[in-house]
């Protein structure tokens, strides 16, 4: 029996994949978070085999929580689940990571594969997200995302998202005068002024939805 985590800020979106999931003899979802960081404390209690990943949630958000997952157990394996398909989502979850990516836009079957494949610790990737990773190989689309370093790109995607410098601190125990710091060298980096216009940035470069 394959042991399985949700982790999604959407409880809808949980409920929905957990009844997906109920048709599978092999897979059992052991428990739900709804965020990063409450996936980082239940993980060590539930023992999971597999985590189901969403990567745009509050917090700490699903790239910086798979990294930290595989620190603290690094047998387990972790799908991320988005509907972002484009770069520079794919590149940094392979960074952190992860054995799987595929988009909610999958049925239950392609999930339950994802699920089975990463199991036994080899690479699964939806066929969108493949041929977005090709194209972009191919054609050597750059990001003006790539050249952040992996905090910049943190503070970044929690500045899209509106959350406020202090909230940012105390999500990743830094003070607020080294995020403002942060701030001020990823938008140099990516030609931006304001977080408006990093917020707008973002989206158009799929790192977060609109």
């Amino acid at each position: 029996m394959i042991r399985v985590m949700l982790v999604d800020d959407h409880e809808l979106v949980r409920l929905g994949v957990r009844r997906l999931l109920g048709d599978f003899d092999d897979i059992e979802v052991v428990v739900e978070a709804a965020s990063g960081e409450d996936a980082l404390s239940l993980v060590r209690e539930h023992k999971p085999n597999v985590v189901l990943m969403d990567v745009n949630m509050p917090g700490i958000g699903g790239v910086e929580a798979t990294r930290k997952l595989l620190k603290l157990v690094p047998e387990l394996s972790v799908v991320a689940v988005t509907a972002h398909g484009e770069q520079p989502y794919p590149s940094r979850l392979l960074e952190a990571g992860v054995k799987g990516y595929i988009t909610k836009e999958c049925d239950g079957s392609e999930i339950a594969t994802a699920i089975r494949t990463a199991a036994k610790g080899e690479f699964y990737f939806s066929a969108q997200i493949a041929q977005e990773m090709a194209m972009n190989f191919a054609t050597e689309g750059k990001s003006p995302f790539d050249g952040l370093s992996q905090r910049e790109w943190q503070i970044m995607t929690m500045i899209s998202r509106g959350d406020k410098v202090q909230d940012i601190a105390d999500s990743l125990c830094l003070s607020p005068k080294t995020v403002s710091t942060y701030r001020y060298r990823l938008m140099e980096k990516l030609k931006v002024n304001t977080d408006v216009e990093l917020t707008h940035l973002a989206i158009r470069h799929g790192v977060i939805d609109a």
